[in-house]
């Protein structure tokens, strides 16, 4: 049976990409939350931390419960329910994970807010479980890799813009300088962040999103290609450190990237916030690149947009922090990294194994000239290493998942699972810089690239063994 669909179904995957917005916005938006518990609540800087921690140990957390009800039950989870239903519900749980921050403020309850948050992101893990495959599914597997791309960049324009909306509706102005508030401040901005996901939980149960895409579940009567369970599959236990990495080596460029820019630099602490802010805007700009492929067939349309989607993404960031009245000169010289990564992106031929391995050799070459060189050059490279992670996690997952049929929504949660990997290796990198200094530890993102290519030229014979080839299938081939 080959029931793959010849275009993206636009209908369905417009409507499905709001929860990645949704997601990019409440994480980002906890950076905001961090320095307004610690005054707030009298914390510590390592209690404050709490806040990342509550969050993201919820994806694992999420993933857990996942698997043990479908035990329980004896049958994938959302394979029961059907995926529109997942992400319904996952949302409501998010929707009542907002309602805590009401109780919490009154009582003046950190523990309560972590709660909260937790239970925000317990529900986005189950939404991420279904519509990252989902967004595969819509539409040819030849561009399912490009589909998630554009999700992940809708996802960085929450990541964008998530900050200064809260920031706005806690402290007012920036401009004002504000730092008093109270802590019931926080109230009405997540409120209405809960009113949101059970407005789009209820569009997503009325609209056409599929139940159970036949693109996943098409290859359950295929005796040869199914196995027992998802870890059956060595695309997807591979694949499962890969997300770990990857995530790693995302969050901990950037998360060691301040500390870097004050100690060895001597940048003030005030003047760091454009430059991570470029970190994850070239996360943007190499998934808007990357999204490409999804929209057009027409080879000549793809190479104008090539040129057109990263430079609209850069001039978002240019405007944002314009909004934010920042210095914009020391940031036009990136235009010229950006012809690296559409260099990148034509010579991966939309193959996402090939794009995991160049898209990784370019981070090990950015990591390696921030550590043998100093000032803004430093600077730079390791901020173009966003750039090279923009389009690794869709690849990693395509790949992960093809192939898997029926345990695709097991598998997903598997991956969903390894998130995790972004507070380990953060707290791995920070220790080998204690002992080697910030400057130097950025070897442990060499490691992480090393084997993110490693996983794009094993996973491509793996996959090709059982009978899915990429390159066969964008050139035309079954």
């Amino acid at each position: 049976m080959n029931s793959e669909q010849t275009k993206t179904n636009w209908a369905q995957f417009i409507p499905l990409v709001t929860v990645f917005f949704f997601w990019g916005f409440v994480a980002a938006s906890n950076d905001i939350l961090i320095p307004v518990f610690k005054k707030a609540f009298d914390l510590t800087q390592g209690q404050s931390q709490l806040v990342s921690v509550a969050f993201y140990i919820a994806y694992t957390v999420g993933s857990i419960i996942y698997m043990l009800i479908s035990l329980a039950i004896g049958k994938d989870l959302v394979n029961k329910i059907g995926y529109k239903n997942g992400l319904a519900l996952g949302l409501t749980i998010s929707a009542l994970g907002t309602l805590l921050f009401y109780p919490a403020a009154n009582m003046h309850s950190f523990p309560l807010m972590l709660s909260g948050l937790f239970t925000v992101a317990l529900g986005f893990s189950l939404q991420q479980t279904v519509a990252n495959p989902l967004a595969i599914a819509l539409g040819p597997i030849t561009t399912g890799s490009q589909r998630l791309t554009l999700a992940g960049g809708i996802n960085n324009l929450g990541t964008t813009i998530g900050p200064l909306i809260v920031s706005f509706a806690i402290f007012g102005s920036a401009a004002s300088g504000n730092t008093e508030m109270s802590i019931e401040s926080v109230k009405i901005p997540y409120l209405i962040l809960g009113v949101a996901f059970l407005l789009v939980a209820i569009l997503l149960k009325m609209s056409s999103l599929p139940e159970h895409p036949a693109t996943i579940v098409e290859s359950v009567d295929d005796e040869k290609n199914s196995r027992s369970s998802a870890l059956k599959y060595p695309q997807l236990i591979l694949g499962m450190i890969a997300i770990f990495i990857y995530v790693g080596v995302e969050v901990s460029t950037a998360s060691n990237l301040p500390a870097y820019m004050e100690k060895s630099l001597g940048f003030l602490t005030q003047d760091i916030a454009p430059y991570i802010s470029l970190y994850w805007a070239s996360l943007m700009i190499g998934r808007w690149t990357g999204a490409v492929e999804a929209f057009t067939d027409k080879m000549d349309l793809r190479k104008i947009l090539r040129f057109v989607a990263p430079y609209l993404a850069f001039g978002v960031f240019l405007m944002v922090n314009a909004i934010a009245k920042h210095d914009l000169t020391p940031f036009y010289v990136y235009a010229i990294i950006i012809l690296v990564l559409i260099a990148a992106d034509m010579a991966s031929k939309g193959n996402p194994a090939r794009m995991l391995v160049i898209f990784s050799a370019l981070g090990i070459l950015s990591l390696v000239i921030g550590m043998a060189t100093s000032g803004m050059v430093s600077v730079y490279a390791f901020i173009s290493v966003g750039l090279f992670c923009s389009t690794l996690w869709p690849c990693i997952f395509t790949l992960a998942v093809s192939g898997l049929g029926k345990h695709t929504s097991q598998g997903s949660s598997f991956l969903i699972m390894m998130i995790m990997g972004g507070g380990i290796v953060s707290w791995l990198q920070g220790t080998v810089a204690d002992s080697i200094g910030i400057q130097y530890s950025y070897i442990i993102g060499v490691l992480c690239f090393a084997y993110l290519a490693f996983y794009g030229w094993k996973v491509s014979s793996i996959l090709k063994n059982q009978g899915i080839d990429f390159d066969k299938k964008i050139s035309g081939g079954h």
